[in-house]
């Protein structure tokens, strides 16, 4: 079936040729042999987006050709999830999507609902960037700040966080030796400028960041900063997250407050937190505040995540059985509330 329908569209090559380019038409089917080879047929290939064969035809290739053949063509290369509107498939930016999922899978986090989907959708759309974006996720373990990581690269990449474009380091178990801190910059130097010049935009995770050695940090500040380019290379369309425990206990005494004063914890603004998360992350033990990252007023954001309540609690459980497909009863929430 899959042979038959594309006979008329053979004849239409064969009937005016002289009306097109070869090597282009050469590329493209090249490239489509090698997508189903590679992600239908499951055959070993490693792509290269160097190569005019491996890159995503554009519809300018396909001006000589009737427009009813090439709306054949682009239908059934849609129909295997082809097709993207950023210039480059890997990519989605898919921004609505974004704002769903931190709005319903999401629960007690109203102040990083709103500064990582203002931050996020602002960069985004503004090409012109004059500096990649850092945020700084900042809260006890537990209340969220890989869940958000996650569903910031699930909404830009279409493969999530394991897309060739997102790049998870963590502290521990990327650099565990303080002994070998040259070593390592070299290596996470590379390995950024290599992610950069392979996708035109790129998410780097920094977990435990308050463990980072300071001289592994300030190696990479130059990327981080406001430069046209470094070495030739721009990092301006890139994405950093920083991703510690330091102002935890700040965040948490904010809350009390407001809870000993009747308050709600909704109405707690970042007017209420970020001088006082900024003043703790300076003062803070560990390579993080040490760094040219604070000094140099390098983070953008900085992103409290809140203790969770009782409530909150319940709605992760409840969340947790549904991705499984369960639909526990109110004791069993309870239950599980109680163990956290």
């Amino acid at each position: 079936m899959f042979l038959f329908s594309f006979v008329p569209f053979l004849w239409a090559v064969s009937a005016k040729a002289d009306f097109f380019q070869f090597d282009s038409i050469s590329n493209a089917s090249t490239y489509y042999f090698n997508y189903i080879y590679c992600n239908i047929w499951d055959g070993e290939c490693q792509p290269n987006q160097d190569d005019a064969t491996q890159q995503v035809p554009t519809r300018d290739l396909w001006a000589g050709f009737p427009q009813d053949y090439v709306n054949v063509v682009h239908q059934w290369y849609c129909s295997l999830g082809q097709c993207c509107d950023t210039g480059d498939c890997r990519i989605t930016n898919n921004i609505t999507g974004l704002a769903r999922d931190l709005q319903l899978k999401l629960h007690g986090q109203h102040l990083v609902q709103s500064v990582v989907l203002k931050a996020i959708q602002g960069f985004v759309n503004n090409p012109e960037s004059n500096k990649p974006l850092t945020l700084s996720f900042h809260g006890w373990s537990g209340t969220g700040k890989n869940f958000v990581a996650r569903i910031v690269a699930d909404n830009l990449y279409r493969e999530g966080v394991k897309s060739e474009c997102v790049r998870l380091f963590i502290t521990p178990f990327h650099f565990p030796h303080g002994r070998l801190v040259d070593t390592y910059k070299g290596q996470l130097r590379e390995a950024i400028r290599d992610m950069v010049l392979r996708c035109p935009q790129t998410l780097f995770i920094f977990d435990e960041a308050e463990k980072l050695h300071p001289g592994l940090i300030d190696a990479i500040k130059p990327y981080l900063d406001h430069y046209d380019n470094v070495d030739g290379v721009s990092y301006r369309r890139a994405i950093f997250l920083f991703l510690s425990n330091i102002g935890g206990a700040t965040i948490n005494d904010v809350a009390l407050d407001f809870w000993h004063s009747g308050q709600n914890r909704e109405d707690i603004g970042m007017e209420d937190m970020e001088h006082r998360l900024r003043a703790e992350t300076v003062d803070s033990q560990g390579g993080f505040s040490q760094s040219e990252l604070m000094s140099g007023h390098l983070i953008d954001f900085f992103v409290p995540f809140l203790p969770l309540e009782y409530r909150h609690v319940k709605l992760c459980a409840r969340d947790a059985y549904a991705a499984r497909g369960l639909e526990p009863d109110e004791g069993t929430l309870d239950e599980v509330a109680k163990a956290m």
